[in-house]
């Protein structure tokens, strides 16, 4: 009977950390929207761009994205030792990469657009726009499905 007891906990606890990773990669949705939001804002103070408020933006951007990577990585350790779910570990491995590149990507489009508005002479950097947010449609589809694969390998075996 103790056993039974103790499988459950296992089982209830395996399901609050996959929800919580599922808590956390909605916090970086969320993260990225505002930071959308507040390049917009920045790119509307131009051309004299209040870049203070936006570096103070960039900075709390940075520690959110931070704080959450950091606790997926935990999570992903979590699966790892805890749980001895090597498969959950490895999307979750694949999902921080191409996060990633998405951040990385974000931030290369941002400077482009502001490039983009102080020289609209600079019909380049319409078509390098362009590139990026074909590349950036194209990270999402991959973080896409890896999380789908998540989703089915938790729920497989849950």
């Amino acid at each position: 009977m103790r056993r039974c007891g103790s499988l459950l906990q296992v089982s209830t606890d395996f399901s609050a950390v996959i929800q919580r990773f599922y808590h956390l990669q909605s916090e970086r949705m969320e993260t990225y929207r505002l930071f959308e939001e507040g390049h917009e804002a920045y790119l509307r103070t131009g051309p004299h761009y209040d870049f203070e408020h936006y570096k103070q933006l960039v900075h709390e951007i940075t520690q959110a994205f931070s704080g959450i990577s950091r606790e997926v990585l935990q999570i992903k350790e979590r699966l790892q030792q805890q749980f001895d779910r090597a498969d959950l570990s490895e999307h979750i491995e694949k999902l921080q990469s191409s996060e990633k590149e998405k951040l990385q990507l974000t931030a290369e489009l941002q400077l482009l657009r502001q490039r983009a508005q102080d020289q609209p002479e600079d019909g380049d950097c319409q078509e390098q726009i362009q590139q990026l947010k074909h590349r950036i449609i194209k990270n999402r589809e991959a973080l896409s499905e890896i999380m789908q694969d998540f989703k089915y390998d938790s729920e497989e075996s849950g």
